[in-house]
């Protein structure tokens, strides 16, 4: 490995060239929608790290997370160094659970993360896969073992027996080699990811259709929401069944990349091919999929990570952090509170 920053970030943070970019939709108007005041989140990888940041951020209103490929909450403890040796894929990884846990609670009694008993409904699910080379299992037992001091074992579920590499691994064939972390990092596993995270997080659901039939649609995320400007990309995308269009009650569902896998770098293949937007159609779930993209300075994010270090500033993994403002400013938005 060379010593140069941008050297590690290409071999550990998700190393492999992008896919190339499919088609993406138009820029359109997002529709007026009729979504509840509650909503569930999920990611993988450094997009897994921003949906745990983001559910103890926002506990009361965020009913449930899903967390793919990630670890504890604030393991890098605002430090590169500490991101690189241990929450990844060094084999002496061993987050701080003790360090990490005391400075969570400084920020819950600052008012900056949810007050514990407010995370104490919400349903968790983890997944590791056994072969992942990039973020260790090891390193998501952490994350395992944090959640455990809030939640109680019937809400929380650690999938860790799938021999799976480094992706969101899905049911549908033609995807990526479920052996290989490599772009865009959807995989065809025959395992249905999408399918099981949702019913963990909101009960028995109806079968995913068969084929996509709503609308995902482009939009400008600085217009919509003004912290996005200068922190996120200037699109980002929404998936909108025709039910949800129509003006029916729908809940809302946002789903953060992984680094490498925003829209400017592998198309439309985490936007679609997941399976989230089959689940959306049959069981009225709008899905946001919001975006940041790579940039070599200011600030230097040069795979398009979502922040779990600290380039965003100090208070990144809180409800102060600028990524996590500019996201909660988009749901806002779309479920019309302000």
């Amino acid at each position: 490995m060379r010593p140069f920053i941008p050297s590690v970030f290409s071999t550990a943070m998700l190393c492999s060239v992008a896919a190339q970019a499919a088609a993406l939709p138009d820029l359109q108007a997002v529709p007026e929608l009729k979504l509840s005041p509650s909503l569930t989140v999920s990611g993988l990888s450094s997009g897994g790290y921003m949906a745990a940041q983001f559910h103890l951020a926002f506990a009361p209103e965020v009913s449930g997370v899903a967390i793919l490929a990630a670890g504890p909450v604030y393991c890098a403890r605002n430090d590169l160094r500490q991101a690189l040796a241990h929450c990844m894929n060094q084999a002496t990884a061993a987050p701080d659970l003790q360090a990490i846990n005391a400075y969570l609670q400084q920020q819950q009694q600052a008012g900056k993360l949810a007050a514990p008993a407010a995370l104490a409904n919400s349903r968790v699910w983890i997944f590791s896969g056994s072969a992942d080379s990039t973020v260790l299992p090891q390193v998501s037992a952490a994350l395992y073992q944090q959640y455990q001091q809030w939640l109680p074992a019937e809400q929380l579920v650690w999938i860790n027996d799938q021999p799976f590499a480094h992706h969101f691994p899905t049911a549908k064939s033609g995807l990526t080699d479920c052996n290989k972390s490599e772009a865009p990092f959807v995989a065809s596993c025959e395992y249905d990811a999408a399918g099981k995270l949702l019913s963990h997080l909101l009960g028995e659901l109806q079968n995913a259709a068969s084929n996509s039939s709503g609308t995902l649609l482009k939009f400008d995320q600085h217009q919509l929401a003004s912290a996005a400007r200068g922190q996120l990309a200037q699109y980002g995308y929404l998936y909108v069944p025709t039910a949800c269009a129509s003006g029916n009650n729908c809940r809302l569902h946002v789903s953060f990349h992984g680094c490498r896998q925003d829209a400017s770098q592998v198309g439309d293949a985490f936007i679609r091919h997941t399976g989230l937007n089959e689940y959306a159609d049959s069981n009225q779930l709008v899905i946001l999929y919001p975006q940041v993209e790579k940039s070599a300075m200011s600030p230097f994010n040069p795979n398009g990570c979502w922040d779990w270090w600290g380039y965003s500033g100090e208070d990144y993994a809180t409800n102060a952090g600028a990524q996590i403002k500019a996201v909660k400013q988009l749901v806002d938005a779309l479920q019309q509170r302000r």
